[in-house]
């Protein structure tokens, strides 16, 4: 069908088209029909909780992001769909729970998001929009799953889950090239490139940076700014971290000096926690004040920052219900104009009546996860959790779970103090809750090595 904004567009045209001919008075007086907006979402990877200024970082300055959080919606208690990288990318992107379809673990390179599932980037191009992705894709590497086979006309970037930043191979679409820019300023350089070469046109952009995933390599004039940093990982990261911030300024300013800053949507997020444990890959990354890391479903492994900004249309602001980034593809979608998605996408809402006060009541009663044999449930201001136990061990990755434990994120955000012995019967019915909806999941599509339950 085609879309709404599309019709009216081409009624605004023939109005116009009658005024100069000076016939039909009453269609010539029609109001032209603003275009919908541009969607530009930038996507960290693997930063940590606390290392954002505005969420007091000190010894990490990121003036592009916190200046974008500043002037747009601060959603304090954002989470991702899942601990790790690729899940998450799958529930953002197709706006779904994907332990619904499978898509549970990260993906060896022949696997990947299930070609039945519609992302996104399909929804936007069949309206009309013109959509790109720069940096990480981790979602499939055969033909078939690559990126412009799921809905993105242009790609440049990398299609596992991790690469390095000097002398990186990437692909352009699905050709080969050798970057010599430093890989996040490259992702930089490209995403200007597309807001400058599409200011004719709605476009969605998804710039998925790889920073601050490891290898851990930061460019040396960088490094040089963090000499008063001891911990040689930390100075690293920080490095890392500022590249990203400045690239997101790039892109920020790319849309000021096209005249595009005031028709375009941003969205900053995060895919998951830091990772910080001993036994997998860690960053150097801090998710304070939380508890946890990367791959559990404490509130360092899945607690992200997000920020939304649209100029005219969203003040400043602070918004404490909890939300999940499912909820961003809904508005995303909703702020392009599409009609109301159908059940397939109802894990997520538009989250536009209730930022604005339109809508009182919460976005969701309650929030889901499952990541193995990690569970948790957030109905309120508690949380029942079932998580790795190397959280407490330190013994290494994919430890034997715990038993459930129940938390007031309210008054405990760090998740020090359980409260299933004083709450029993709180901790029983979440817990009946979620087994309700664990049984309408499917059972991984895959597994790895890394993944024991």
């Amino acid at each position: 069908m085609q879309p709404l904004w599309n019709l009216l567009r081409r009624i605004g045209c023939l109005a116009a088209l009658a005024a100069v001919l000076g016939v039909g008075g009453a269609a010539a007086a029609a109001p032209s029909v603003a275009r919908p907006p541009n969607l530009l979402v930038l996507f960290a990877d693997d930063m940590g909780y606390g290392d954002l200024g505005y969420h007091g970082c000190r010894d990490i300055p990121t003036p592009n992001i916190d200046a974008l959080a500043a002037r747009g919606v601060r959603f304090t208690d954002a989470y991702a769909t899942a601990p790790v990288c690729s899940p998450s990318r799958a529930g953002f992107l197709t706006g779904r729970y994907q332990e619904k379809f499978g898509h549970e673990f990260n993906p060896r390179r022949e696997q990947g998001l299930p070609l039945g599932e519609k992302l996104i980037s399909d929804r936007l191009k069949a309206a009309g929009y013109v959509t790109g992705l720069v940096g990480k894709w981790h979602l499939g590497s055969m033909p078939a799953q690559r990126p412009q086979s799921r809905g993105f006309d242009e790609f440049f970037g990398f299609l596992e889950g991790h690469s390095v930043y000097f002398d990186a191979t990437v692909l352009r679409g699905n050709e080969e090239v050798q970057e010599p820019e430093y890989l996040t300023d490259a992702f930089a350089r490209e995403a200007v490139s597309f807001v400058e070469r599409h200011r004719g046109k709605p476009w969605f952009l998804f710039v998925s940076f790889n920073a601050v995933h490891d290898p851990m390599q930061g460019t040396v004039e960088r490094l040089a700014r963090f000499k008063n940093i001891e911990n040689e990982q930390r100075r690293i990261y920080a490095a890392m971290t500022v590249a990203m911030d400045e690239s997101v300024g790039r892109v920020l300013r790319a849309l000021e000096k096209t005249g595009q800053a005031e028709n375009t949507l941003v969205v900053f997020a995060n895919d998951n926690g830091g990772p910080t444990l001993p036994g997998t890959t860690q960053n150097a990354s801090s998710n304070a004040p939380l508890r946890g890391s990367k791959r559990t479903l404490l509130e360092g492994g899945i607690r992200v920052p997000l920020v939304m900004a649209w100029p005219g249309h969203l003040k400043s602001a602070s918004y404490s219900a909890p939300v999940m980034l499912t909820d961003v593809t809904a508005t995303l979608l909703k702020a392009a104009g599409l009609a109301s998605p159908g059940p397939e996408l109802a894990d997520g809402v538009d989250l536009f009546p209730y930022i604005l006060g339109k809508r009182k009541e919460v976005p969701h009663s309650v929030l889901y996860w499952r990541y193995g044999g990690q569970a948790a449930i957030r109905k309120g201001d508690y949380k029942l959790v079932r998580y790795d136990s190397n959280a407490d061990t330190r013994r290494g990755p994919n430890q034997p779970p715990t038993d459930f434990k129940l938390y007031d994120l309210k008054k405990d955000i760090g998740e020090a103090h359980d409260l299933m012995s004083e709450q029993p019967e709180r901790a029983a019915a979440l817990k009946s809750e979620w087994e309700s909806w664990d049984r309408t999941l499917a059972k991984p599509l895959w597994r790895n090595s890394r993944d024991r339950y």
